[in-house]
């Protein structure tokens, strides 16, 4: 089992070492394919790449923020992050549908 802290924010890397989280790995960029069963993914990853984590057998544990509008898009640091209540929820995604656009859309209409 390897647990990846997956983060391209310094201020995110610096409250989880502060937190105590204890990882294996800190990286920037992630590649799903890499996880093995009993993998353990800490970041904010987008949906589809989470649902990858969990259909390789990994566990995806979401470092949740609730961010004030006028501090989205800006850089956080580790006070900002336990400022708006960062932590850490396991999620478990699972991919429900195939890649056909046109019938994904049709519920839609």
């Amino acid at each position: 089992m390897t647990v990846l802290f997956v983060s391209r924010h310094p201020g995110a890397r610096e409250w989880a070492a502060e937190a105590g989280i204890t990882v294996d790995v800190v990286i920037a960029h992630f590649d799903p394919e890499t996880v093995q069963p009993g993998d353990v993914i800490i970041g904010t990853l987008p949906v589809n790449l989470a649902a990858r984590v969990c259909e390789r057998g990994g566990r995806y544990l979401h470092l949740s923020l609730e961010v004030p509008a006028e501090a989205r898009g800006k850089e956080l640091s580790a006070a900002d992050l336990y400022e708006c209540g960062a932590r850490l929820e396991e999620y478990q995604v699972l991919y429900m549908n195939d890649h056909d656009t046109e019938s994904n859309l049709e519920f839609l209409k």
